[in-house]
C-alpha cells in the first residue's frame, strides 16, 4: 500500500528516523456480544473476541491491524483489517482524518475482500465522515450485473462525556450502492445506536442499542469491553 512518496532517498531516511524517534506503539484486546458492522450484525448475533495493534506518530501519520471472528453461514470465520491514515487538528475544536481501510477475510471460499477510503471532519463533540470503496474483490456483490466498488458510506457522531471516564454517543449512518442492494435486498439503509461508554482501571465496558431501517432487521443491545496497553 502505497502511504506517503518521497522524492529522494536522504528525504525517506530522515522521515523514518523521526518516525523511529516519535513513535508510539499500543494494542487492545476486547470481546463483545455481538459484533456490529454499520448496524449489520457480522457473527449472526453471537459474541464475538477482537483485538489488534496501532501504530502512532507525533506528525498525525498511524496505521494498525485488528481482528474479529465472525460467521456470515459460511466457511469464512474471521476477518482482519489493515489500516493507514494521517489525522491532525486544527486549532483546538476542529480535527480531520484520512485514512484508507483493507477487510480481509482469509478464509473465505470466495474473493470478498474489499478496501474503502474515508475522510473525517470533526468539531468539539461532533465528527461527520464518508466511506467510498476503491478496490473490491470479484465477488463481493455476487453478481456480475452489480459494481463491487459501488459502496458509499456517510455518517455522524455526536459523542458529550458526562464526566472524566463516562460518555454517551450517538450515530447516525447511510449505507447506499451496488453493494448494499447485493447484501441487503435494498438499494440504501440507514442505521444509527447509541452507546454509553464508562472508563476503568482495568478497560472500558460499553452498552450500546443499535437498529437500522432494514425490514425484517430488530434493535439490537450490545454488551462490550475494551482494553488497550502500550507494547
Amino acid at each position: 500500500m502505497n502511504k506517503l512518496f518521497i522524492n529522494t532517498a536522504t528525504l525517506a531516511a530522515t522521515a523514518l528516523m523521526s518516525l523511529a524517534a516519535h513513535a508510539a506503539v499500543e494494542a487492545n484486546i476486547g470481546a463483545t456480544s455481538n459484533y456490529l458492522w454499520r448496524g449489520i450484525t457480522q457473527t449472526n448475533d453471537a459474541a464475538a473476541v477482537q483485538g489488534g495493534i496501532d501504530y502512532s506518530h507525533d506528525s498525525g501519520f498511524y496505521a494498525g491491524t485488528w481482528a474479529s471472528n465472525v460467521d456470515f453461514g459460511n466457511e469464512t470465520s474471521y476477518e482482519i483489517d489493515f489500516y493507514a491514515g494521517f489525522a491532525g487538528s486544527i486549532g483546538e475544536e476542529f480535527g480531520y482524518d484520512i485514512n484508507y481501510l483493507y477487510y480481509a477475510y482469509p478464509d473465505a471460499d470466495d474473493s470478498v475482500d474489499f478496501g474503502e477510503v474515508t475522510a473525517a471532519v470533526s468539531w468539539k463533540w461532533i465528527e461527520v465522515s464518508y466511506s467510498h470503496v476503491v478496490n473490491a474483490g470479484g465477488d463481493v456483490t455476487g453478481d456480475p450485473t452489480l459494481d463491487e466498488k459501488e459502496m458509499g458510506y456517510v455518517q455522524t457522531t455526536l459523542s458529550y462525556p458526562i464526566s472524566d471516564t463516562l460518555s454517551i454517543a450517538a450515530h447516525y449512518g447511510y449505507s447506499t450502492g451496488d453493494v448494499v442492494t447485493a447484501w441487503y435486498s435494498s438499494e440504501d439503509y440507514a442505521d444509527y445506536s447509541i452507546v454509553l461508554s464508562k472508563d476503568t482501571d482495568f478497560g472500558s465496558v460499553s452498552f450500546r442499542v443499535s437498529d437500522t431501517d432494514l425490514e425484517d432487521d430488530d434493535a439490537k443491545v450490545l454488551v462490550g469491553y475494551s482494553y488497550s496497553f502500550d507494547l
